[in-house]
């Protein structure tokens, strides 16, 4: 499966990247939204994208609300973020994220929360 890790810190789709190569999964990279959505456009094959929140122009949230407008509804999003108040979270859910996760996380982290969306893994 094709993965978009849209943040805007190279370290951070660095880290996202290299555990998600790791877990199986072909990975491509944005570092703000609009890049991210000429990505979503071209590729119909994403089906994952895990998004930072406070990025440059448009937020994460933006972003998700862009895609899901684009009748994307197969695509599940993942806000991968440092944001940490409850009405945060609410908001990127209800806007259609299907999961949220706060950084800093770890790799079991991670997994656990693809496996909750119920994303096969692929193996390392």
């Amino acid at each position: 499966m094709r993965v978009l890790v849209l943040d805007d810190s190279r370290a951070m789709r660095t880290i996202l990247g290299s555990i998600l190569r790791d877990i199986g999964f072909d990975v491509v990279e944005a570092c703000d939204g609009e890049e991210a959505l000429v990505l979503v456009r071209e590729n119909t094959d994403l089906g994952l994208g895990l998004i930072d929140w406070n990025l440059p122009g448009m937020s994460g949230v933006e972003f998700v609300t862009a895609v899901r407008s684009m009748g994307r509804t197969e695509m599940k999003l993942m806000m991968v973020t440092t944001e940490t108040e409850l009405a945060r979270m609410s908001l990127a859910l209800e806007s259609g994220a299907d999961e949220y996760i706060m950084k800093p996380f770890t790799k079991d982290m991670l997994i656990e929360k693809l496996d909750l969306i119920g994303l096969e893994l692929g193996t390392a």
